[in-house]
């Protein structure tokens, strides 16, 4: 093992990839030291640029499309990692999507489903299909990025809040299941992070930019998270150092686990 690449010799997919906190997380794994395989629903030309840029960092890199809210895509981006890029033994789930911020009585089916199918079935199955490959390493992780929004369940956001908290029950459930195959399963769970959806939020709350909050010192460190942050812990946790861990939830939000409450205080209604 290498000090400065404690994660060379491993194999990653990192579902949602191509951007925001996936990106951050792929490039991170391959500065350990990992060959990084990213999924990515639409963005093809970001996900392309992600390749470039762990490329150049000297680390195998494959970017495979699939939306991941139909399930014969799900297969496929299994199927494909495993025949392009040979064994994972780091599966990042990441991938996801908001909901429309409707109440439990505007919500259709259609959207329920939509955005269940992206936290909590597709990491499901990936991670079913996976397993045979990560059963073979002498250690494998499972990672789910969840959220702090599973602490809040603020109002307008059923689907949100049901899919990650279905993401939480299967990785609890995972961790015992696969401690004696070793395979780890933890799960990393951000406040509001820097990136187009954490955009979107602070924008329809406050009317201003994400970027605009580190101005305002309405956090301990004086900054809001950056997607950075996120990809340095899900590193450390997969290093040898955390290797007893298993079962995990680990919140990374500085300090502000409510950070709706926050916004709801600075905007411009209030």
């Amino acid at each position: 093992m290498s000090l400065t690449q404690p994660l060379l010799g491993r194999r990653a997919l990192v579902t949602g990839g191509s951007r925001g906190i996936g990106r951050a997380i792929a490039i991170d794994l391959a500065r350990a030291g990992a060959d990084v395989a990213i999924n990515y629903r639409r963005a093809k030309d970001e996900a392309d640029a992600v390749v470039s840029e762990i490329t150049a960092l000297g680390r195998p890199c494959l970017a495979i499309a699939g939306d991941l809210s139909i399930a014969s895509d799900v297969a496929a981006v299994a199927d494909q990692t495993l025949n392009e890029f040979g064994d994972v033994d780091i599966l990042v789930h990441n991938a996801g999507i908001a909901s429309r911020g409707l109440a439990v009585r505007e919500t259709t089916r259609d959207e329920l489903e939509r955005v269940m199918s992206v936290h909590a079935l597709a990491p499901h199955d990936l991670t079913s299909r996976l397993l045979p490959a990560m059963r073979k390493a002498e250690r494998s992780d499972v990672i789910f990025i969840s959220s702090a929004e599973v602490g809040a369940m603020h109002a307008n956001g059923a689907p949100y809040n049901m899919g990650k908290s279905a993401m939480e029950a299967l990785a609890f459930t995972l961790a015992k299941e696969e401690a004696t195959h070793g395979v780890r399963v933890n799960i990393i769970a951000p406040g509001l992070v820097i990136t187009d959806m954490g955009n979107r939020l602070v924008k329809s709350m406050t009317g201003e930019g994400s970027e605009q909050l580190d101005e305002q010192n309405l956090f301990p460190f004086r900054r809001a998270c950056r997607p950075e942050d996120i990809a340095t812990a899900v590193t450390a946790v997969l290093s040898p150092s955390f290797a007893y861990m298993t079962g995990q939830r680990i919140g990374i939000d500085g300090g502000v686990a409510d950070i709706n409450q926050v916004l709801r205080i600075q905007s411009p209604q209030h």
